[in-house]
C-alpha cells in the first residue's frame, strides 16, 4: 500500500514530474493524477498499483510502511536506496 503523500514525496525525491512517472510505470498521466489526488491510501486496481510500485522500486525508491525499520521513528514514508542496496 502507498499513500498519495508518499507518491508525491517519491516523485520529489526522484526529481520527476507526473508525465515521467507515467512513462516509467506504463500508466497514463490521468491515472497518476488520480492517484496523487487520493485522500490517504491510494485506491486503484491491483495491476496499476503493482506497475506503480515496481516503477518506483526500479527508480530507487523504498516505500516505508508503519512499523518498517527506519532511522527515524514515525509512520509511513519513502526514501532513496543506498547505492549498495
Amino acid at each position: 500500500m502507498i499513500t498519495s503523500g508518499q507518491l508525491k514525496a517519491a516523485r520529489a525525491l526522484l526529481g520527476i514530474d507526473q508525465k515521467e512517472l507515467a512513462e516509467l510505470s506504463g500508466l497514463s498521466v490521468p491515472t497518476i493524477q488520480r492517484m496523487e489526488g487520493s485522500d490517504g491510501i491510494i485506491r486503484s486496481n491491483v495491476d496499476s498499483l503493482v506497475k506503480l510500485l515496481e516503477a518506483l522500486e526500479r527508480a530507487g525508491i523504498i516505500v516505508l510502511r508503519p512499523g518498517d525499520v527506519s532511522d527515524a521513528s514515525g509512520g509511513r514514508g519513502v526514501r532513496l536506496k543506498n547505492n549498495g542496496t
